[in-house]
């Protein structure tokens, strides 16, 4: 099947829609899991499908360090090795080999680069981050892209958005040759928080050409109020007829915030970090599981939930589990978080769908927040 996306709706700014792919379709507004070394931690595959989740996303570094891209190529893919049967997006590399790398050197051939595992060399190239995705077999591939930090002085933060834009220009050439059919590549905008640079970037991408755009460089401490400010300035830059992806976002607020704002494609940890750390999402707002008020609690987690994990359990159980460092707390509260995170793109998918998107998101708001 090729890619392709179907914009089914808008209600204002926020659009309604599916796109297809190889390993079956995407509703969106989709939040996909991050399942960055080949699993969504302290998850099984298939608990991340009864979630709700289309698709969950892979990462370009960890899987090149290991088990390595041709290896997952020799085994039948990424999807094959992780029991996955849904569609994957990988992200390029290019932010955590910032963050994560012992000791890197920028050039416009690329990145080199020490890995954090182990301290051994590698080269990241706009060329190599696509072969490496081509053989994860990922059905969405991102481009490699430099990720500004934040606060960034205008002149560094134009220099890093040109040097990104050729090297998109550098992945969409090597796309032609490694990508597989159905496969697609999106284009990244930068340009730190500059209204001017986040159009030159636009512009630059619309002229190569990509299935898809998203919008980088956000959520790294610039807080919500500039992140979505930058979002108003860059989504309407976007063509209308591709899906946008706003990388590493977020909170449920965000989210609610950046579909107003006409964004398809959510990623982020704070679900499954949460749940690692004994915090939990629920309808009538988050708990940490740490606090001892929970200790003789024997309600759900969350009583409007269908997931068995919120549903089956009471708190002063996971309480305890928590306390007592059990590996079941993350289990339980990791799934519980992503299915919420679900809940949540369901309905606004429906309220979308039904013209009521506006209402949602403000009562959603209340609910989030205990009122």
């Amino acid at each position: 099947m090729s890619f392709a996306f179907d914009l089914k709706a808008r209600d204002g700014a926020a659009r309604l829609g599916e796109i297809a792919t190889p390993h079956g379709p995407v509703r969106t507004p989709a939040f996909m899991p991050l399942g960055t070394a080949g699993a969504v931690k302290a998850m099984l595959p298939e608990t991340v499908r009864a979630t709700g989740a289309d698709i969950v996303l892979g990462n370009t570094y960890h899987l090149m360090l290991r088990p390595g891209a041709e290896r997952v190529a020799r085994l039948g893919g990424l999807q094959k090795l992780m029991n996955w049967h849904g569609p994957i997006l990988t992200d390029s590399g290019g932010f955590q080999v910032m963050s994560l790398a012992k000791l890197r050197k920028i050039t416009e051939q690329g990145v080199t680069f020490q890995s954090h595992i182990d301290g051994s060399t590698h080269e990241l190239t706009p060329e190599r981050a696509v072969e490496i995705q081509s053989l994860l077999g990922a059905d969405i591939q991102m481009v490699l892209d430099e990720c500004t930090p934040f606060p960034c002085e205008r002149e560094a933060a134009a220099t890093s958005m040109r040097l990104s834009l050729r090297w998109a220009e550098r992945c969409k050439q090597a796309f032609a040759t490694y990508g597989g059919e159905g496969q697609a590549l999106f284009g990244i905008v930068q340009g730190s928080v500059y209204p001017e640079l986040r159009e030159e970037s636009a512009a630059g991408l619309r002229d190569i050409g990509f299935d898809g755009y998203a919008v980088g460089g956000l959520a790294v401490g610039e807080g919500q109020a500039l992140m979505l400010e930058t979002l108003e300035t860059t989504t309407p830059l976007l063509p209308e007829d591709r899906p946008r992806y706003l990388m590493g976002v977020g909170t449920p607020e965000d989210i609610l915030e950046a579909v107003a704002r006409g964004v398809d494609m959510f990623d982020c940890v704070i679900p499954t970090r949460s749940g690692r750390h004994g915090q939990a999402f629920t309808w009538a707002g988050k708990l940490n599981l740490r606090n001892a008020v929970h200790a003789d609690d024997s309600r759900p987690l969350d009583p409007e939930s269908v997931c068995p994990a919120a549903r089956d359990y009471a708190r002063a159980y996971l309480h305890h589990l928590v306390k007592a460092d059990e590996y079941l707390a993350p289990m339980l509260l990791s799934w519980a978080n992503v299915h919420f995170y679900q809940e949540l793109m369901a309905g606004i998918r429906a309220a979308i769908g039904e013209g009521r998107f506006a209402a949602f998101a403000s009562e959603t708001r209340a609910r989030l927040r205990g009122d």
